[in-house]
């Protein structure tokens, strides 16, 4: 026993450690540790849990996919826009250009610049169709309708234009002057085809010159307008 003992206090001094043989190991309970537990043990169930805390409220998964979709649409609604007001803007020109060849400004059927033989561009802009202005009001119908379908489509989860913030306001006044050059658009489009065509209407510059300079200047005022609109608008967002 007393030899036992004092082996059991020297074996540290010289590094040996002595242990009890198993068999001599009391009948004790053993508790596990968290190391000693396999990892698919203690993740049992963990996956369910960390699902149901990262899983996305389905109000706010509708609002970010709204917003997503309104930064993607912006981004097209503003190239396009800017497209749109330059192709416009040439349009212009080349309208007023063309009114004036046809019936100056207040010139009567006999003192207008293609009877007087001073024409623009030269005599072929005083008949038939009047093709740069024609084609260049064209290519501002496919730009302008296009940039307006998208800003239907362009969703406002936040209501932006909502409240009395300053930016608010200037989104209203948008808004606003968005239907103010639709319908100038839609309405010296169709005063276009009229002026440019006028025998498909029984009219012509020879017997109804009055008419057909009453409607373009019209056509002309209603062009100057819609693109006054929509030059506001841009500068608005601008």
């Amino acid at each position: 026993m007393f030899a036992w003992i004092n082996l059991s206090l020297v074996t540290p001094i010289f590094g040996l450690a002595l242990s009890l043989p198993p068999m001599a190991m009391p009948n004790v309970g053993v508790a596990l540790s968290p190391v000693a537990v396999p990892s698919s043990a203690r993740e049992v169930g963990a996956p369910d849990a960390i699902d149901a805390d990262e899983q996305e409220d389905p109000e706010e998964e509708a609002y970010n996919r709204q917003m997503r979709t309104r930064v993607d649409l912006a981004k097209w609604h503003r190239t396009l826009g800017i497209a749109t007001w330059g192709a416009m803007l040439m349009t212009s020109v080349l309208g007023v250009i063309q009114y004036y060849n046809l019936y100056g400004f207040g010139a009567s059927e006999g003192s207008n610049p293609c009877v007087q033989g001073n024409a623009i561009f030269g005599q072929s802009q005083c008949s038939g169709t009047p093709w740069p202005h024609a084609l260049g009001a064209g290519v501002t119908a496919g730009l302008y309708y296009t940039t307006f379908t998208l800003s239907l489509l362009m969703p406002d989860p936040d209501d932006a234009s909502q409240g009395d913030s300053e930016y608010a306001r200037t989104l209203r006044t948008h808004k606003l002057l968005r239907w103010v050059h639709f319908v100038g658009m839609a309405a010296q489009g169709l005063l276009g085809v009229v002026v440019a065509n006028g025998d498909w209407f029984g009219m012509d510059r020879a017997n109804d010159y009055g008419t057909l300079q009453a409607l373009s200047t019209v056509h002309l005022g209603i062009g100057l307008v819609t693109l006054g609109a929509l030059t506001w608008a841009g500068l608005l967002m601008l």
